[in-house]
């Protein structure tokens, strides 16, 4: 299992506590030092059955100075994919991907429901 987080945010340490204290293993990688790829990226989305939107941090600072709530819509999914992949900081956290499972953020009850011990 692959656990993307950024170590200075409040809820991706609140993941991480949850996440031990289940006794849950897993990898860590951050999300800005090592950001996922366009690959990457394509592939979890395409798996999750999520919109892509979903995977911006929209109350990221960086999301907001670029103006992307009224850019996104004319986007297309290959430029949205490359804005994502071109910064960790754009991309919502914590992400975990595990087989055919990705979770964007952490909502406990979805995490309890989907993450095998």
């Amino acid at each position: 299992m692959l656990f993307l987080y950024y170590p200075k945010c409040s809820t991706c340490r609140k993941a991480k506590k949850w996440l031990d204290e289940h006794d849950i293993n897993y990898t860590e990688r951050h999300i800005v030092e090592n950001h996922p790829t366009y690959d990457e990226l394509k592939e979890w989305y395409s798996k999750s059955g999520l919109p892509l939107k979903k995977f911006f941090n929209t109350s990221g600072i960086l999301y907001k100075e670029m103006q992307l709530k009224d850019k996104l819509s004319t986007m297309s999914e290959e430029e949205q994919l490359e804005l994502l992949a071109a910064n960790g900081m754009l991309v919502k956290r914590p992400l975990i991907v595990s087989g055919d499972t990705v979770l964007v953020g952490f909502k406990e009850s979805e995490w309890m429901e989907k993450i095998d011990d």
